[in-house]
């Protein structure tokens, strides 16, 4: 037991904790400046040179990026984001070392309509970034959110991607590149000033009311991230571009990866949190901060004076409990600070895992969820949950319904609502049903056409109804195409026919 009299100073030892006064373990020289992880202290200029060269080596190793190839940086203002920025901007310089050999652009998506700020706040907001981006040189472009409502259906098709190229094309792409530009320097091309976005207070109200329409938070940030991303993929098609750059760090993509576990994303994991992500063909997502934890890129921004906006999100000054994005995000911070190992495992679990998307044709988008743009995890074995669960929810919507029949109108027989029931199109006496039944104006069945994350989100929604037009004329294409291959499904061809 303890005695007072007992001494133990010559027993207890203290824990060695990480000092600056510790040489660099890089150059053995200079006085370190930083602590990245235990037994990993730089001084300034080695954690610049290991911050820099990460970057490009990432980039190199996968080579995805040809030269003179057109990519369009997405920057929220945020510390990652514009970190990405910066290292896109050193590697472009004259005296650059291993110098990136693409042309560079800027998209930022204002989303302070869903969110609810004022107008004065997304003004001062966007005047904030258009002078970091107009000091890069960079073509830059700012689109609000609103524009979402205006988008075509074409952005939830799956555009012609290129053919795979062999190894050896990315180095003669770069010789010829090195050949090519001995006698002008890679600059972006002038561009002249862009106008602020003028946003229209009807398009502000109704993505208001999407995001309203959302009953929990959850919803509306996997909402939210599912229209921006569409946003983002328009843009660079509108403006030429074949790559769009992500800034999600690895800190970031630790809680994507747990989260979208919750959410029921299991099999989108390998697009989701992967380096590369082509699930819309023509246009490749890349997330090149991969690598780099959040204190990383904290401690460089601090260092080099990287400048950041901050924008207020959906979460911002709610409880740890709002949402899942919110609760795992609180769970892996914590284990983070016990266990600084936490983040690194959850990310090298995520490298190893593979795309379950199929390689679809670009004209049948039938086997794609129809907001996500993944492949639809929903074709199952009878015997699993997924079915027990669709088969739980149809009982508890037939109890809850009780006897109550709401049919639609139908037309008289022998007549024709397209021409008013003087004119009959043949199929109505046939009981076939009218031709024009599927012009009906109502909302599409979306069931079938959502995988199960997507389809949890919809039905966390009040209304489908509020989803933009684009996503639901895109529905319902889907649906009329579907129901015409069941109708000719008899006179087709089953794929292992010869044809004889």
């Amino acid at each position: 037991m303890c005695q007072v009299e007992e001494e133990y100073h010559d027993q207890l030892e203290c824990a060695a904790v990480p000092s600056v006064s510790k040489k660099c373990v890089k150059c053995k020289e200079a006085t370190a400046a930083v602590v990245i992880k235990a037994g990993d202290a730089y001084c300034r200029e080695c954690f610049k040179e290991y911050f820099i060269h990460k970057f490009r080596a990432v980039l190199g190793k996968n080579r995805i990026i040809f030269p003179a190839e057109k990519v369009l940086l997405a920057v929220s203002g945020g510390p990652s984001s514009c970190s990405m920025l910066r290292q896109v901007q050193e590697g472009l310089s004259q005296n650059a070392h291993n110098k990136l050999r693409f042309l560079p652009g800027i998209v930022y998506i204002d989303e302070g309509g869903a969110i609810g700020q004022s107008v004065e706040e997304r003004q001062r907001t966007v005047a904030e970034l258009h002078a970091v981006f107009k000091a890069t040189g960079f073509p830059f472009h700012i689109v609000p959110l609103e524009q979402v409502l205006d988008l075509p259906t074409s952005v939830l098709a799956t555009g012609p991607s290129a053919s795979e190229r062999p190894a050896s094309a990315y180095k003669a792409a770069v010789d010829h590149f090195i050949q090519s530009s001995s006698s002008s320097c890679l600059t972006p091309p002038e561009q002249k000033e862009p106008s602020l976005p003028d946003v229209q207070e009807p398009h502000t109200q109704l993505l208001q009311q999407l995001m309203v329409s959302a009953k929990t938070l959850t919803a509306k940030e996997d909402l939210l991230n599912t229209l921006r991303q569409h946003l983002l993929v328009h843009t660079a098609r509108t403006e030429g571009y074949s790559k769009l750059m992500l800034g999600d760090n690895c800190t970031r993509l630790a809680v994507k990866l747990l989260t979208n576990v919750s959410l029921g994303r299991g099999a989108q994991l390998a697009q989701d949190t992967g380096f590369s992500d082509s699930r819309y063909g023509d246009i490749i997502l890349v997330r090149p901060m991969r690598d780099y934890s959040a204190k990383e890129i904290g401690l460089y921004n601090h260092l080099f004076n990287v400048p950041s906006v901050f924008n207020p999100s959906l979460e911002t000054k709610t409880s740890e409990k709002a949402s899942i994005q919110r609760l795992t995000e609180g769970f892996v911070t914590r284990l983070q600070a016990d266990f600084p190992s936490t983040v690194s495992i959850i990310y090298r679990t995520s490298e190893k895992l593979q795309t379950a998307c199929k390689s679809s044709s670009t004209g049948d988008h039938g086997d794609r969820c129809l907001l996500c743009m993944c492949a639809l995890d929903t074709a199952v074995d009878q015997a699993s949950a997924f079915n027990m669960t669709l088969i739980s929810e149809q009982l508890s919507q037939i109890k809850s319904s009780g006897n109550t029949n709401t049919e639609l109108p139908r037309p008289n027989p022998g007549s024709c609502c397209s021409s008013g029931g003087k004119e009959d199109c043949g199929r109505a006496a046939s009981g076939g049903g009218c031709c024009s039944s599927a012009k009906v104006t109502e909302t599409p069945n979306l069931k079938s056409l959502l995988c199960y994350s997507c389809k949890l989100t919809v039905k966390d929604m009040s209304s489908p109804d509020h989803l933009p037009l684009y996503i639901l004329s895109e529905a319902q294409r889907r649906q009329r195409r579907s129901h015409m291959r069941e109708e000719i499904s008899e006179f087709l061809l089953d794929d292992g026919d010869d044809g004889d």
